[in-house]
């Protein structure tokens, strides 16, 4: 079957380590299912195992991919959830959580096999396309603002780095719920895109915003760590799931923290019972994944020279 898969590591030019080409099909096993993929998206996670994060040389060829949206074996339309052996169902009961790539195969390719614990019904009301973006990116925007972000209609949240996948999820998400949304970007088309999307306000990153927030969700890291800190109000919850820009922040904001009693909370992912209530939200709401570009998988590597480039806003799609 035709896949985009990683070969070899290079952690400087990571698409270097990217082929496209056969690989076999997957071998069925007891407590899992084969899914014809229809649709899946990319992330950031697929950038990282190029560069060798999470994974080693042992474990390739490994076929990129978390997300994906396709048909099981009995014709049902479904979605997957991408972490494997969480709560022990088609592996073993002692097995850590993976992400689909870092053990298993992932999504990029015409077939995956998943333990049917992971598999859910896809909504009628989404395309393939809008549903294989919302397992990862999606998901842990999902979490950062109602689980771990604990945020009610009428808060303020600020979103950092609007253009990537969980900040777009996350001014998408968060206006649908009733919340004020600030949002920044250091590309004045992106602040204008975010505006589009329904973000009350957009800045340049690193501006004096109007008010003090009750949360911020941040992915970008040390680049925007100062301007997070320091734009809570007294308690305000500063939720991370990602450092794009570095993972080493000014140590200078540590007073800030508990002087003013911050929270500071680390957020991955979501739950199947997290991503089952995304689905519903969705398909309820009509909030849709904002979707950047949709190429078939032969043209996986456009999609990855956009995602290493920024070029994007919102999810980069591969059709099968």
């Amino acid at each position: 079957m035709f896949a985009a898969y990683a070969a070899r590591i290079d952690r400087d030019q990571p698409l270097n380590g990217l082929e496209l080409g056969e690989r076999p099909e997957p071998e069925a096993r007891p407590g899992w299912t084969t899914v014809t993929v229809r649709a899946a998206s990319l992330n950031h996670h697929d950038l990282w195992s190029l560069r060798g994060v999470g994974i080693t040389e042992e474990s390739f060829p490994m076929i990129l991919g978390c997300d994906a949206a396709g048909v099981d074996e009995d014709g049902n339309e479904v979605v997957l959830h991408s972490v494997i052996g969480e709560s022990g169902h088609g592996v073993g009961p002692k097995e850590r959580p993976t992400i689909l790539t870092e053990r298993y195969q992932g999504t990029f390719a015409e077939k995956v096999t998943v333990p049917v614990w992971n598999v859910l019904p896809k909504p009628k009301e989404l395309s393939f396309e809008e549903a294989a973006c919302l397992p990862t990116a999606w998901l842990t925007a999902y979490r950062m603002l109602f689980t771990n972000g604990g945020v009610r209609p009428g808060d303020t949240v600020l979103v950092q780095g609007a253009g990537g996948g969980v900040a777009t999820a996350a001014i998408v998400l968060a206006k649908a719920a009733g919340l004020r949304v600030y949002a920044t970007s250091r590309d004045e088309a992106k602040r204008a895109r975010a505006l589009e999307l329904g973000a009350d306000e957009v800045f340049e990153s690193g501006a004096r915003l109007p008010t003090r927030v009750d949360a911020v969700m941040e992915t970008v890291g040390a680049a925007t760590w100062s301007h997070s800190v320091k734009s809570l109000r007294p308690g305000g919850t500063l939720v991370i799931s990602g450092a794009t820009s570095g993972t080493n922040p000014p140590s200078g904001e540590l007073a800030h923290i508990f002087f003013r009693q911050l929270k500071v909370v680390g957020s991955t992912m979501g739950s199947k019972d997290e991503l089952e209530d995304l689905l519903s939200f969705c398909a309820l709401t009509g909030v849709r994944p904002v979707i950047d570009s949709v190429l078939p998988l032969d043209r996986a590597r456009e999609g990855f020279e956009k995602m290493a480039g920024g070029d994007l806003f919102g999810k980069v799609v591969l059709t099968v």
